[in-house]
């Protein structure tokens, strides 16, 4: 794992801090990227730096080619290569259809979309003339393949996201770079417990392993699929959701 190098948008906070952390404590570097949380991307980058790795804060909205350019550019420039791109940089808006807001439409799917797809583009532009390839990992959602009322903004980005995996992995298999997607199921974050005091209660008892998620477990399938000994792994998507995507409606009582 010497000198490998991962970029992980959206780490200032939540899963993405978590992921840039786990990264850290299995031997690599970090490029975390932040939008308007410099603090929290500094105290990011304060822990990973106490593991003995080197990391670098890079300011840059994944929405925006230009931002997205000179991001990568940045992390080429600090540390010369890249093994490793988590797409976590991701929003949402709680609203029905009829009265979601066409800018916060383009908002979300700006981000969690379009954003995946630039840093994608850009992150194989590195990792093609590489001799190992690389691998891009999306962090993706319950949302990837079932319908949250509510949150149609962000179940359209996280379904065109589970394509995007898919034809990227096809498309990038060539140049040895992988890509694959994680979709979490409900994780005990700051904004999950701001949107609920009740989220682990609740959620636990609809989780088949009777508990919600913590950061870790998806920082745990990130480190796997980012390493070497998953390199012919490549197209998937991985749920770490303790079975809460699997398990369907069911109007009986299991007893």
């Amino acid at each position: 794992m010497k000198n490998k190098v991962a970029l992980v948008t959206g780490a200032s906070k939540g899963v993405g801090k978590g992921i840039a952390l786990g990264l850290a404590e299995a031997g690599w570097d970090l490029a975390v990227n932040y939008h308007s949380d410099r603090s929290g991307a500094d105290e990011t980058k304060a822990k990973i730096e106490s593991l003995g790795r080197k990391c670098l804060t890079v300011k840059g909205n994944v929405g925006l080619k230009s931002d997205v350019i000179a991001m990568f550019e940045t992390v080429v420039e600090e540390f010369g290569h890249l093994d490793c791109l988590v797409n976590n940089a991701g929003r949402q808006t709680w609203a029905p259809l009829l009265e979601l807001k066409e800018e916060d439409w383009d908002k979300t799917i700006s981000t969690n979309l379009k954003g995946s797809f630039l840093c994608t583009q850009q992150a194989a532009m590195i990792m093609k003339d590489q001799p190992g390839g690389g691998s891009i990992i999306n962090i993706g959602s319950g949302a990837n393949k079932q319908p949250f009322m509510n949150l149609v903004d962000y179940c359209a980005s996280k379904g065109g996201l589970d394509q995007l995996t898919r034809v990227s992995a096809c498309e990038l298999g060539q140049y040895k770079i992988r890509v694959n997607c994680v979709g979490p199921g409900a994780i005990e974050i700051e904004r999950t417990r701001e949107e609920s005091p009740n989220y682990a209660e609740t959620w636990s008892a609809i989780t088949p392993m009777g508990r919600v998620g913590q950061v870790e477990d998806v920082a745990n399938a990130v480190v796997f699929l980012a390493a070497d000994s998953a390199e012919f792994i490549t197209g998937q998507t991985l749920y770490v959701d303790g079975g809460l995507w699997t398990k369907a409606q069911w109007p009986y009582d299991a007893d």
